[in-house]
């Protein structure tokens, strides 16, 4: 019996393909500790063949969020946090858009913090303009290289420069557009192969990368908006009415040509929500399951982060910050395990 289980064991492990098979199964963590078996694995799980079949399977998969310079795992007990440098700009589908520097002087770069893989992004070239927002591109379906978007604002007119790993070179866009004085630009949400921003007067402003074309949306009602963001190849706005405790969830339409209510959440009946009112709290996350009833809300609420699946209306607290009692958090980006190498800038 034992020659027959070595026999099948050293079948499996000279077979390369069945050992693929075997290994695209694994969590991410083992497979960066099988990479040290020897050479032969450690070429085989590095090989783009390897790697982009596992993270296409994967790229969906959320398993935590950084909250400033903290992980917080959305279901494990493990809360040893996937290393970042610097200052996080913005997150896309596994890759973070860091910087560090003083306030004059910001160095950008690319990071993957599963590989811990680097890019330093060059810098845009100098002009008067105000810098308004710094997002981040990247998906493998879309295209194999990440981009970077800047938006600046100069009288009247805000401005599109593009950057992309491919080229190393940054484009200003032939688009630019006008929004009414005193506008603000919210987080940048980026969806296939168009960056969304959710304006504060009650537009959302979409730009396809590709073909440089501006879309503008009006959001579905006049309330506030607690949450944009994007799960599982889903658009979604979260917004509250003043002075009440109901959250609604609207969906995007496939041809983002108007939304639909997805979720409607009642706040009051949470044991944390007791006595407090709707500046109290903020809407960090929303992430879809593989499952519609795995489908959850993560909440901060006066120092806590609580978990409340939307299908089963259940609630869970996953983390509290230490000495915060009363802190809202507000930003947060999302960590998606991906092992594919990211290009480095070309400088």
């Amino acid at each position: 019996m034992e020659d027959s289980d070595q026999q099948s064991g050293a079948f499996i492990f000279s077979n390369d393909d069945l050992l693929t098979e075997i290994l695209l199964r694994l969590p991410v963590k083992s497979i960066l500790r099988f990479k040290s078996v020897s050479k032969h694995w450690s070429w085989l799980l590095s090989h783009r063949h390897f790697t982009h079949r596992y993270d296409n399977d994967n790229l969906s998969k959320s398993l935590g969020l950084y909250a400033g310079n903290i992980y917080v795992p959305f279901d494990s007990e493990d809360r040893s946090a996937p290393s970042f440098r610097g200052f996080i700009e913005a997150s896309c589908n596994g890759l973070l858009l860091c910087h560090s520097g003083d306030d004059h002087n910001h160095i950008y770069y690319v990071y993957n913090p599963t590989t811990k893989n680097i890019a330093t992004i060059p810098s845009v070239p100098k002009d008067q303009n105000i810098f308004m927002f710094m997002g981040l591109a990247f998906h493998q379906t879309d295209f194999l290289h990440y981009k970077v978007v800047r938006v600046s604002w100069l009288p009247y007119a805000f401005l599109v420069h593009v950057y992309s790993s491919d080229t190393g070179k940054w484009k200003l866009s032939v688009e630019r557009f006008s929004i009414s004085s005193g506008c603000i630009i919210r987080k940048g949400v980026y969806l296939n192969g168009v960056v969304h921003w959710a304006l504060t007067h009650g537009k959302l402003l979409s730009y396809n990368i590709e073909v440089e074309k501006l879309h503008m949306l009006n959001y579905p009602v006049d309330n506030e908006i607690r949450y944009f963001g994007e799960s599982r190849g889903r658009l979604h706005l979260v917004v509250a009415p003043l002075s009440k405790l109901h959250l609604t969830m609207y969906e995007i339409l496939r041809d983002r040509s108007g939304w639909f209510v997805k979720y409607q959440v009642q706040l009051d009946g949470l044991p944390d929500m007791t006595n407090l009112s709707c500046y109290d709290f903020n809407v960090i996350d929303v992430v879809r399951g593989e499952k519609e009833e795995d489908t959850f809300m993560l909440l901060s609420i006066l120092g806590k982060f609580i978990k409340y699946n939307l299908h089963h209306k259940s609630f869970k607290l996953i983390f509290s910050f230490p000495g915060e009692k009363m802190y809202i958090w507000s930003e947060s980006h999302r960590y998606m395990p991906i092992l594919s190498s990211i290009p480095s800038a070309r400088l």
